[in-house]
């Protein structure tokens, strides 16, 4: 990473490492050069009512549109993994195709001239108006995605529905006429569209696609059109028929006189998922830098990838690690879990993606969090079934670094009872992950320990 002014950016480059931050005081010196200046500019872009009203009527409809179109693809999207994943459970075989799967998956990367496509990191790029946004993205990462379920690879699928929404919604900026900053909105409104669709967790889907981008400065002019096109889409999933993901939750604490013991537990939990949190993205972000290093023909290393994974499968014996793995973190929630793994799910995912294969690593980070905070959590007193309930919620806080949306995503998935136990442990996790994250392109606006210092405005 590297400092620049208010904004601290994942490197690129090296996007696992933080040491260029050198200490949490120079991030700060650095969000102290916030000036008057900033200040006077917010206040001088006010708009009147009437504007404001114009506004709404405008984004409300861009939004009910990028909805509708998002969430069709994405209802379809589901429909093909979850076809996909059935199959492959019906026929073991599959598996051994994985590296023909992976020849594909280059090829058609390679003829659209998207080899060195970044993934998530393009749409975030695209959500703050960095970059465009190709329509070919959708297209592909839906084959791609659906080839690496069907064969067994360890991906998941919000990934995926995040480029997948954020490439739909981009060509109609041209439609509407968008300015540069308007599209911006408009990709946020595509990728809180795919996440609903699929995950069917609306409010969540609109605040992290508001949050992902710069972690600490979330632009809330999008949260409107964004909350428009996520209600939007999960209204067109479920009329299709697409459930919603929910979870049933055991034993959780109840908070009052002799809550104590249970909270240090859950504080304990927080910490060590933001110790997951940081192995998982290591692992995701070198896996592909030790392939590339020791093979460096892309074939040759996708189906390197594949075989490597189909000896790993036969290895453990089981298909608990091929897929998104949804089956695994349902057990988790029943108290089952076994010991390592989130490891083999990380080391799975790992060497999927690295490889070449396209998904997402969300459903993996769940599935992560889950199984050890199941495991962990049994262990240090907790129940199984809450534990893995804070661990998914931990972990992904920890590789996203969306705490709000976390939150926001803890009462769609299991509920307001336990709100207060897992927003302590996705506070602690989001702090001590340190600057780690799946996503390259997030940039954070200011220090996790110093807050900002802001300058109040001066009338003249």
């Amino acid at each position: 990473m590297a400092e620049i002014n208010t904004e601290i950016n994942l490197s690129e480059e090296d996007p696992s490492k933080t040491e260029a931050v050198e200490t949490e005081a120079a991030a700060a010196k650095g969000s102290e050069q916030v000036t008057e200046k900033t200040s006077d500019q917010a206040s001088g872009e006010s708009h009147t009512y009437p504007e404001l009203i114009k506004g709404f009527i405008k984004w409300f409809i861009i939004a009910v549109i990028v909805g509708i179109v998002v969430g069709l693809v994405g209802t379809a999207f589901n429909k093909a993994l979850g076809f996909a994943n059935d199959f492959r459970n019906s026929n073991s075989w599959t598996i051994f195709v994985m590296p023909l799967a992976g020849l594909v998956i280059v090829f058609l990367y390679t003829i659209c001239g998207l080899s060195k496509d970044p993934g998530t990191n393009n749409i975030i790029k695209g959500a703050r108006s960095d970059e465009e946004v190709s329509i070919k993205l959708a297209p592909l990462i839906f084959i791609a995605t659906f080839l690496t379920h069907i064969t067994g690879g360890s991906a998941g699928r919000e990934g995926a529905a995040l480029q997948i929404g954020g490439s739909v919604a981009s060509p109609f900026g041209k439609l509407f006429r968008l300015d540069k900053k308007e599209l911006s909105t408009l990709i946020m409104c595509g990728m809180s569209a795919g996440f609903s669709a699929l995950f069917g967790t609306p409010v969540a889907a609109a605040v992290f696609a508001v949050e992902v981008t710069i972690i600490a400065a979330a632009q809330y002019s999008a949260l409107v059109p964004c909350m428009v096109s996520a209600v939007t889409a999960v209204v067109v999933a479920k009329s299709f028929g697409v459930e919603a993901e929910s979870f049933i939750v055991k034993g959780i604490p109840s908070l009052g006189e002799g809550s104590v013991p249970d909270l240090l537990r859950v504080t304990l939990l927080g910490a060590a998922c933001a110790a997951v949190s940081v192995l998982f993205c290591f692992a995701i972000h070198n896996s592909g830098k030790i392939y590339k290093k020791y093979i460096k023909n892309d074939y040759v290393r996708v189906v390197a990838g594949g075989v490597i994974v189909i000896l790993l499968t036969l290895i453990v014996g089981n298909r608990d690690y091929n897929g998104a793995g949804m089956n695994v973190i349902e057990r988790a929630f029943e108290g089952e879990a076994f010991p390592i793994a989130f490891l083999l799910k990380i080391l799975f995912t790992a060497l999927t993606l690295g490889a070449g294969f396209k998904g997402g690593e969300i459903v993996p980070s769940f599935f992560t969090g889950a199984t050890f905070g199941c495991f962990f959590g049994g262990l240090i007193g907790l129940d199984p079934s809450f534990g893995a309930a804070v661990g998914l919620l931990a972990v992904f806080c920890g590789v996203t670094n969306c705490p709000f949306a976390t939150i926001i995503l803890s009462i769609e998935l299991f509920g307001a009872a336990g709100l207060v136990f897992y927003a302590l442990a996705i506070a602690i996790s989001y702090m001590l992950s340190g600057y780690w994250g799946l996503y390259s392109a997030q940039k954070f606006y200011q220090s996790k320990l110093k807050p900002m210092k802001y300058f109040a405005r001066k009338d003249t």
